[in-house]
């Protein structure tokens, strides 16, 4: 599929760079006011909650949205669109970028800076030092490839992972709304198993397997971006393992209560 670079003849790059940052910092904060609106208005119990739940609540708006966004611009570049394509010809898969690519990487950075902010200015009410490393290393490899254009379908597919995020935002809010005895938690918490499993147990080890069928590519990646990603990626799997037996764990335990509960 063709079209994916948009020409921006009066544009430099680094504008449009900085540009997308400032735009994902005004998404955040456009979400998390729009998030407290709607909110006030369609669920009687968010005025019953404290300030830092509200604070909770709002921000965990944002992550769904710039989740929801990212997964979908993910997996159009690298399945729907021609990018990637093997047969392409257009040069080294880790070599290919586009403006929507660019954008996509900015508008992230954007977020993960307003949310790293957020966390550093309440912590650790909105997440522990996991967190923090979390968003440290993701924000360290996506601006590595925005700036150098290498290594982009890793970042895509590190970033499609974001796909889980909406599952464990919603477990949040009917855990809060005290709704975990009912269906919706207890399907929520399968569609969050089978979504980790696919996204981020299964899609990382596509990307370990991609990268050494690569390797001779990968090779050519600047030396910080090289060794990120010999890095990066491996310590982003060990917490997606960490964090996928905490998951399997309460999955367990709600499946447990449900059932003594019938």
């Amino acid at each position: 599929m063709v079209g994916l670079h948009v020409p921006f003849p009066l544009v430099s790059f680094e504008s449009r760079c900085l540009a997308s940052v400032l735009s994902g910092i005004i998404l955040c904060y456009v979400v998390y006011e729009w998030t407290g609106i709607i909110s006030r208005s369609c669920f009687k119990g968010y005025n019953k909650l404290s300030p830092a739940q509200k604070l909770e609540w709002n921000n965990r708006g944002i992550s769904t949205v710039h989740a929801i966004v990212v997964a979908f611009a993910s997996f159009y570049l690298l399945v729907v669109s021609d990018l990637f394509n093997e047969d392409s010809g257009e040069g080294l898969i880790v070599d290919r970028t586009s403006t929507v690519s660019d954008t996509i990487l900015g508008i992230s950075v954007g977020y993960f800076l307003t949310d790293l902010a957020m966390i550093f200015w309440t912590f650790p009410a909105l997440g522990g030092m996991e967190y923090v490393l979390h968003h440290a290393l993701s924000m360290f490899s996506i601006i590595q490839s925005l700036l150098s254009g290498q290594g982009l379908i890793y970042i895509l597919m590190v970033l499609f992972s974001e796909s889980t995020t909406p599952f464990v935002n919603l477990r949040w809010y009917l855990d809060t709304a005290g709704q975990k005895t009912s269906s919706l938690y207890i399907f929520n918490g399968i569609g969050l198993f089978v979504g980790w499993l696919v996204a981020r147990i299964f899609l990382f080890i596509y990307l370990f397997i991609h990268m050494f069928h690569h390797f001779d590519q990968v090779k050519t990646i600047f030396p910080l971006g090289f060794y990120s990603l010999l890095t990066v990626p491996f310590v982003l799997a060990f917490m997606n393992v960490f964090w996928f037996w905490k998951i399997v764990k309460g999955l367990i335990k709600t499946l447990s209560k449900a059932r003594r509960s019938k």
